[in-house]
């Protein structure tokens, strides 16, 4: 049996661009999904963090990774001086020759390992459906049915995520049929009731959620941004890993937010 050779930086990510089918959903139009920043060497080490920031740059750069795989990447808001703490980012990433993968809405919605199927079934959902925003054609979360009681159900978030959520009892105190959209889900709400969820599991959202809940009759159970965020780029990682016969891990720098 032949070596095998390892992949380069471009490889990867053509084949992540694809399976993510990252041209075909839409995002904010500064998210820039896919290759963000190019490494110089052959991957045989592949990173993965919720978020692209100085700590996991380091952190990837000093366990001698190839390419960072990240759900939040370097740009958001169109183009900016790189200067501060954008230079110093990307300063790490050119001199330690790393390149850098970005996945956000791609994948939060991706149907095998997206962040809202894998909370959906960490917390014991088994099958469930996608459905999209009412002002729009877009997958926005899942929802599938649930029997448990409230409390249970905070339990159980509790376990996965590894911290307790702030819950907000506007529902019912058994939950039937539960709507799951990770990270800031929260100004969905209207979107999740018209989807005929009893209880929304979210990572955050606004101050003014709490009354829309209590008025609108649904529990809304706030788990973090983060920590709802870590399931899938950890899945994408090992899917990468998988493919490409290399190394992987993942950097955890909790928010707790």
């Amino acid at each position: 049996m032949g070596v095998r050779v390892p992949p380069s930086c471009f490889e990867v990510s053509r084949w992540l661009d694809e399976f993510l089918r990252v041209n075909e959903i839409e995002d904010y139009s500064g998210a820039l999904n896919g290759l963000q920043v190019a490494g110089t060497r052959d991957v045989r080490r592949i990173g993965a963090a919720t978020d692209a920031c100085q700590a996991t740059i380091d952190l990837a750069a000093e366990a001698d990774c190839d390419l960072l795989v990240v759900h939040h990447g370097l740009f958001w808001e169109g183009a900016k001086p790189l200067v501060g703490p954008a230079f110093k980012r990307i300063q790490r990433l050119i001199e330690s020759g790393l390149g850098l993968y970005s996945s956000h809405l791609p994948l939060d919605i991706h149907e095998e390992i997206g962040n809202n199927v894998l909370m959906a079934s960490a917390l014991g959902m088994g099958e469930v459906d996608s459905f999209r925003s009412t002002r729009g054609s877009q997958t926005v979360g899942v929802i599938g049915p649930r029997s448990l009681s409230l409390e249970d159900l905070a339990g159980r978030v509790t376990d996965v995520c590894g911290s307790s959520p702030m819950v907000i009892a506007g529902g019912p105190e058994h939950v039937e049929r539960i709507a799951v959209i990770t990270g800031a889900g929260g100004s969905m709400i209207n979107d999740v009731v018209c989807a005929g969820a009893d209880t929304f599991v979210t990572g955050e959202g606004s101050h003014h959620t709490y009354h829309e809940a209590l008025e609108l009759g649904i529990n809304l159970v706030y788990a973090g941004h983060y920590a709802t965020e870590t399931l899938g780029v950890r899945a994408l990682a090992e899917r990468v890993a998988e493919r490409f016969g290399v190394e992987h891990m993942f950097f955890d720098v909790p928010t707790g937010l």
